[in-house]
């Protein structure tokens, strides 16, 4: 908890520094304090200075899911903001005044300084292009008309859009070592099997704030509780099976994931990170 409280003060520096990105009234003290929290129990190993990057880009995530969900009124400002991010993602500059790339030019800066960097580059992108993507489908939902909204699959295949898996590569890409470079592609395979587990969590934990924000849920899909929690108990032995072979060669990997879905399952049972409109 006190390394929590240290990335917290971290994380409210960071929104200070670009305020048009996290000025909204959801973004607040709270959020901050319940990144930290989760980001501690996901790494209790690490120092408030190791779990910055996990804690920075969940961070980023809530900036991102603002302007895509609440902000942009019509399609062609999200695929500007895909635009923007995927360019800083390849190098090049921010744009001036706009917070959401100059803090992700400012992330990038400092993943790219870990060796494991030229490794995983790729991946990095790849997976922030899926967050993306997955984003503007989820907006397209949405927006659309209803007899186009996505099957209950549909939308499980779409759970990049939560982030929780770019968050991971990033902190692997600062934390690599041996046995997480030669099981990387292993790792972020279930990272993305944890992913589901989490955004389902989430759905559960935030119907009516999704109803009243008009956001996606997939209950509104049709689909009652019992089914969800019985495909996430399905996703959670389906991630035991993959992530046995990993423990010995990337043990902190391994648990990394595995304190992710502990931890989450008993957050959302009582709170969610977004605080009131």
């Amino acid at each position: 908890m006190a390394q929590a409280v240290k990335c917290a003060r971290d994380l409210a520096a960071c929104a200070a520094d670009h305020p048009g990105l996290f000025d909204a009234k959801p973004i607040d003290e709270t959020l901050f304090n319940a990144v930290a929290c989760a980001n501690a129990f996901g790494s209790p190993w690490l120092d408030a200075a190791g779990i910055r990057m996990a804690a920075r880009t969940s961070l980023w995530i809530f900036g991102l899911d603002w302007l895509v969900d609440h902000v942009a009124a019509e399609r062609a400002e999200i695929e500007d903001i895909n635009r923007r991010c995927l360019a800083v993602a390849d190098g090049a500059p921010p744009v001036p005044g706009d917070g959401l790339t100059l803090f992700l030019a400012e992330i990038r800066d400092e993943v790219a300084q870990s060796p494991a960097f030229a490794s995983l580059r790729d991946d990095w992108r790849a997976q922030l292009r899926r967050l993306l993507e997955c984003g503007a489908r989820e907006w397209d939902w949405k927006s659309g008309d209803r007899a186009a909204w996505p099957t209950f699959d549909e939308y499980l295949d779409n759970a990049d859009n939560y982030g929780s898996a770019w968050v991971n590569v990033s902190h692997w890409i600062v934390h690599a070592d041996a046995g997480v470079l030669a099981h990387a592609g292993e790792l972020q395979a279930v990272s993305r099997e944890v992913q589901r587990i989490l955004r389902l969590l989430n759905d559960l934990a935030t119907y009516e704030r999704d109803v009243t924000w008009g956001d996606l849920n997939p209950q509104m899909l049709g689909v009652d509780r019992a089914t969800i929690t019985e495909r996430i108990g399905r996703i959670v032995e389906r991630c035991g099976e993959l992530l046995a072979p990993l423990r010995a060669d990337c043990p902190e990997a391994v648990a990394y994931l595995e304190r992710q879905i502990g931890y989450s399952t008993g957050f959302y049972e009582l709170s969610d990170y977004w605080g009131s409109l």
